[in-house]
């Protein structure tokens, strides 16, 4: 199982003081719960993710739902069964055409989803980190015995209900009118008194018999090309014998494009314009990260200041680098992962030899986690934001292929209160995080609930409870002197205080009874 060889080694923070909300400008108004990792395996960071934590950086952060001034909701897309949108594939083929013709849409508005993602760059309250804390993770961890507790239970993981599918896009095309109409519908009859005679045919007007001749011929070569259809693909029909040759032709015609056949028609090889997308790996020590490296910082200031007014100091190299070069998860490579591994990537879009936007990603044994977004201004006709995501998408697909495992796009929060962030529940069909029973709920449950109050506990279930609820604080794992031992030996090493046992128990709650017995809460 990926992240089985990785120790995930964490500081919990109790303070939870107010800081400036970067949705509603609030001074004060927005909480969370926050941690430092300083090492973290791929599972241990899904299973966050599944109760409402997300990464900016090193720093692991989960918003005080019921207090903060704007909810923030987990959000996931099923990338096996999306949809896509009117609005999409206008941004599709607007690419295909600026990439095939080099054509550029004037007077293009940038559409308010322009930028996906922007949840991980609000004001973060200072992270209480003890620089002069030195974990070395290198060093191996001595394990004290367990045998003083009682064995531990195992917790069964409950799966979660895959969200039904919903019905395809309005205006889908169907097979003509015209092919189902009845030639009676043509005839006409004689009206009484005018002298006709029953025993001839009635008589018919010139137009008529020109549209009957013309429908005939219609519905004679259809069935001709259907009979050659049969033949070379062994009667595709026969599985519903009820089915009319014509209506399955209309069905094989009017089927919808994919977005891998909309992304592979802007790849020609006598295009006007190259774009190439390559994964880099998050480390210092890959050379396609270590070559790119310049260009991309220089690119993400030019972004944070063009589109988020940034001061130069705001997006220095050492703000990019900390923001979204620093990961805590450990890159990891298991026989059964994806040939690229577990851990933190960057997606870039190199166009015509040069990257115009980058794409910051984390591959989980579940999901594809979109963490960050920022391109060059000069390209926002291209609508990059919502490109990326699409391509986003289309690459988690791709994974699962390989790893069946891994069959959704997760976009960060969802926040229905703030105008800007409720673009992503266009991305469809997707689920929310019920942010006190922690399971996934269609999101067009969630809207009602959602437009009468900004908090909701979204699980309709008035019984359910978290399945994964903190239950046993002696059975927390924590790293002492290096030594990993049980919370209940910590407390009689260390003879525990009470404010230091109220720590550990909020940290347990949060973070739910499987990770606190897995993960690693340092305590000096």
């Amino acid at each position: 199982m990926a992240g089985g060889g990785v120790r995930s080694i964490l500081e919990y923070f109790t303070a939870d003081d107010g800081y400036k909300c970067g949705y509603c400008k609030g001074p004060s108004s927005s909480y969370s719960n926050g941690m430092w990792a300083h090492t973290m395996s791929v599972q241990d960071y899904q299973d966050l993710i599944d109760r409402g934590w997300r990464r900016s950086g090193m720093y692991v952060y989960k918003p005080t739902m019921n207090r903060t001034c704007c909810p923030q909701y987990t959000i996931r897309c099923h990338a096996l069964d999306f949809k896509l949108s009117k609005s999409s594939k206008k941004v599709l083929k607007k690419m295909t055409r600026f990439l095939s013709k080099g054509e550029v849409a004037k007077g293009t508005d940038v559409e308010p989803m322009d930028s996906h993602n922007e949840d991980t760059g609000i004001d973060h309250p200072a992270v209480p980190h003890n620089s002069e804390v030195n974990i070395d993770i290198e060093k191996p961890l001595k394990i004290v015995s367990l045998e003083e507790l009682p064995e531990s239970a195992e917790i069964q993981e409950k799966p979660q209900p895959d969200a039904a599918s919903e019905e395809g896009e309005a205006g889908q095309k169907h097979a003509s009118s015209e092919t189902n109409v009845s030639t009676d519908s043509f005839k006409c009859t004689p009206k009484p008194g005018r002298g006709a005679d029953p025993n001839k045919p009635p008589c018919r007007k010139a137009k008529d018999i020109r549209r009957e001749m013309k429908l005939k011929k219609l519905l004679q070569k259809q069935r001709q090309k259907e009979m050659v259809d049969v033949s070379q693909h062994q009667e595709p029909s026969s599985s519903n014998p009820r089915t009319h040759p014509l209506e399955h032709h209309a069905t094989q015609v009017n089927k919808p494009k994919s977005l891998e056949e909309f992304i592979s028609e802007s790849s020609t090889p006598d295009a006007a314009h190259k774009l190439e997308v390559k994964l880099v790996p998050v480390s210092f020590d890959d050379p396609d990260f270590i070559e790119s490296f310049n260009q991309s910082a220089a690119l993400y200031a030019k972004y944070q200041m063009a589109v988020h007014h940034d001061s130069p100091d705001e997006c220095s190299e050492s703000q990019y680098t900390r923001f979204l070069c620093d990961s805590p998860l450990q890159a990891e490579n298991p026989v059964d992962g994806p040939a690229s591994g577990y851990g933190s990537f960057h997606q870039q879009y190199w166009l015509d030899g040069k990257i115009i936007a980058v794409g910051v990603i984390d591959i989980l044994p579940h999901c594809t986690s979109s963490v960050y977004l920022y391109y060059d201004p000069d390209y926002a006709f291209l609508s990059l934001g919502v490109y990326s995501a699409l391509r986003e998408i289309a690459f988690t697909t791709q994974l699962q292929m390989t790893v069946p495992s891994i069959r959704y796009y997760y976009m960060g929060f969802y926040i229905h209160s703030c105008p800007k962030m409720k673009y992503k529940g266009r991305y469809h069909p997707s689920d929310l995080l019920c942010p006190e029973t922690y399971v996934w709920i269609p999101i067009e449950k969630c809207w009602t609930k959602l437009d009468q109050s900004k908090y909701s506990r979204l699980n309709e279930d008035i019984n359910a409870e978290d399945e994964n609820s903190f239950r046993d604080l002696r059975k927390v794992l924590v790293l002492y002197k290096n030594a990993v031992m049980p919370y209940s030996i910590y407390q009689r090493r260390k003879k525990g205080r009470a404010d230091d046992e109220s720590a550990v128990r909020q940290y347990a709650s949060l973070v739910g009874q499987t990770c606190a017995e897995r993960m690693l809460l340092y305590r000096s």
